[in-house]
């Protein structure tokens, strides 16, 4: 048996209403083969009973609706025979910076070096961290997705001048939250 709790990290309550699937993984392949899928309890609780086959893991995945998924690998060799096997595990809501870049005195030679500094990292959907360069007449808006409630924030720099900090934001949960910089 495999059971735990699925919480909600921005608000540090359970999850409920998550989708949550088990799948096994047999020794020798990477193929996913669904064991059972449900939906969290009120409670964020989840709980799974199956055979305990030899396998090379199972893999837990949730998901819900404006939260990041969830995708955990359990090893059989870290499972028990005769006890509950408990993993408890957390997500966090999604939220959105809206980068808003204008350069209100343009000349061709102007070049904006942007670099990511707080947010969310290695995800899908993340914007990068590497520097990103804008040259001239810069009237643009991205987003860039960030768990809620947390500190988004880029260093920017207009090169060949003394202009550069860092813009900053926390983004709401489940929002978007505009950060401009005009330059």
């Amino acid at each position: 048996m495999l059971s735990g709790q699925l919480t909600d990290e921005t608000f540090d309550i359970p999850l409920a209403g998550a989708l949550v699937k088990l799948y096994q993984v047999p020794v020798g392949t990477t193929q996913l083969v669904l064991l059972e899928s449900q939906t969290t309890s009120s409670d964020g609780k989840f709980s799974f009973s199956f055979p305990r086959d030899k396998m090379e893991k199972y893999i837990l995945k949730a998901s819900k609706n404006l939260y990041f998924d969830l995708n955990e690998s359990i090893y059989f060799s870290t499972l028990e025979l005769e006890e509950e096997n408990i993993r408890n595990f957390s997500t966090t809501a999604k939220s959105w910076a809206r980068i808003i870049l204008k350069n209100d005195n343009p000349s061709a030679a102007d070049i904006l070096s942007y670099i990511k500094q707080q947010g969310k990292v290695n995800c899908a959907e993340c914007c990068p961290a590497s520097q990103q360069m804008f040259n001239g007449d810069i009237d643009t808006v991205f987003y860039c997705i960030n768990d809620g409630n947390t500190v988004y924030s880029f260093l920017y720099s207009i090169i060949g001048t003394g202009n550069a900090s860092v813009k900053s934001a926390t983004t709401i949960a489940f929002d978007t939250t505009d950060i401009q910089l005009n330059y």
